[in-house]
């Protein structure tokens, strides 16, 4: 894989890390309910459920690819789909007005409710099954290139949400996002995932 493709792929996937969802708010509560090192905590145990996705679809991915290239191109194009949809769900929603309120709970085990909301949340691997063809090719190891790039997604991840949870720490006391600075993200975001569905689409 080169060096390009990771990088294009780091840029795809980073737009859908920085919008608030499941990870990002119960990260965030834990950070404003608790500490940086309770959020932290939380972030490792997210990482380690994508970790468990990223195992699969490596599996999952190898699989198809060996038995239909037919399939994994139609895997593709629903992938290509996929992202056009999340731009534009991301796009209407910086439109409309309100917050993305986070509740302040502090769990006992930040670690293992992390790790149980990205491994059960379904968004998660369908998120790895429509983004990772993208970025693969039939030559070389079709796992270890899903390993590669799954890599890349979960560091991404521990990067951002670890900033998350210093920041929040040390000045959160808020329990929401403000609606300026959520649309403002979503309408980012938006717009990115647009430009990379439609250069994939185009590749």
């Amino acid at each position: 894989m080169s060096t390009h493709t990771l990088i294009l792929f780091a840029l795809t996937v980073l737009p859908l890390i920085c919008t608030p969802g499941p990870d990002m708010l119960f990260i965030a509560s834990q950070a404003i309910a608790g500490s940086a090192a309770a959020g932290l905590r939380a972030t490792a145990g997210v990482c380690t459920g994508y970790l468990v996705h990223s195992l699969l679809v490596a599996v999952g991915l190898a699989a198809v690819i060996t038995a239909s290239p037919m399939v994994f191109a139609m895997l593709r194009w629903a992938g290509v789909a996929y992202l056009a949809f999340l731009a534009l769900q991301l796009l209407r929603s910086a439109f409309r007005p309100g917050q993305s309120h986070i509740t302040r709970q502090r769990e006992p085990s930040p670690f293992r409710r992390g790790f149980l909301t990205a491994a059960l949340n379904p968004k998660g691997m369908l998120i790895y099954f429509a983004i990772l063809p993208q970025f693969m090719r039939h030559e070389g190891s079709i796992a270890l290139q899903a390993i590669v790039l799954s890599a890349i997604f979960i560091g991404l991840c521990g990067l951002v949400y670890a900033v998350l949870s210093f920041v929040l720490a040390a000045t959160g006391s808020r329990g929401s996002i403000s609606d300026r600075r959520r649309r403002w993200v979503e309408g980012v975001s938006g717009g990115m995932l647009a430009v990379a569905a439609t250069r994939l689409a185009s590749s």
